[in-house]
């Protein structure tokens, strides 16, 4: 039992390194790709920050930030640009919008705000969609890094027991085995 804690031991531990790269990979590449982006949240006492109480109360921290990680991404895409999103088109989706303005003519009034709405949302939507996958990708990240820890710790354990075994293991005799007696002596099976 004590060698199979110890070998366990080492597969938590490999596990462990390769959960710790993941998360250093994933934090990496989020932050690489959102800093080429040039995303920023508005800057403190802008008037962007004053309009809309969700705005307020969850991008106001982030003011005058770069968005680099997950975190603010999330606050990016689901605090600032859906609360924008919801103003353009009195709350219709572009998926709504854009079936809208597939079935009028472009004689039909209100055609061109129609669109204007249609393009509006549709680059909306997708900077949104975007930022949601960076969060999602990162928030993995994150998970990695807990699990590595978790790896780390459950390794540590498992060579401390392994550790005591192995130390009773050599100061207790045989016959005080506790399964000495379900050990076969000579191919016959001894029972108490």
């Amino acid at each position: 039992m004590s060698a199979a804690g110890a070998a366990l031991a080492v597969l938590l531990v490999v596990a462990g390194g390769l959960l710790l790269w993941a998360h250093a990979f994933i934090n990496t590449e989020v932050h690489t790709q959102l800093a080429e982006q040039q995303i920023s949240f508005p800057a403190a006492g802008s008037p962007a920050l004053t309009g809309n109480p969700e705005i307020q109360k969850y991008v106001t921290p982030y003011a005058g930030q770069q968005v680099t990680d997950g975190q603010q991404a999330e606050v990016f895409a689901d605090h600032y640009i859906k609360v924008h999103l919801t103003e353009v088109a009195g709350g219709k989706t572009y998926s709504q919008v854009s079936g809208q303005f597939l079935q009028m003519k472009p004689t039909d009034p209100g055609y061109a705000q129609v669109g204007q709405q249609r393009q509006t949302l549709f680059m909306g939507e997708t900077l949104r969609g975007l930022l949601l996958n960076a969060y999602a990708f990162w928030k993995v990240g994150q998970i990695a890094m807990y699990a590595a820890i978790a790896a780390f710790i459950g390794a540590a354990l498992l060579l401390t027991l392994s550790a005591l075994g192995f130390r009773h293991a050599q100061k207790v005799p045989v016959e005080a085995d506790v399964f000495v007696h379900d050990r076969p002596t000579s191919g016959v099976l001894v029972t108490p």
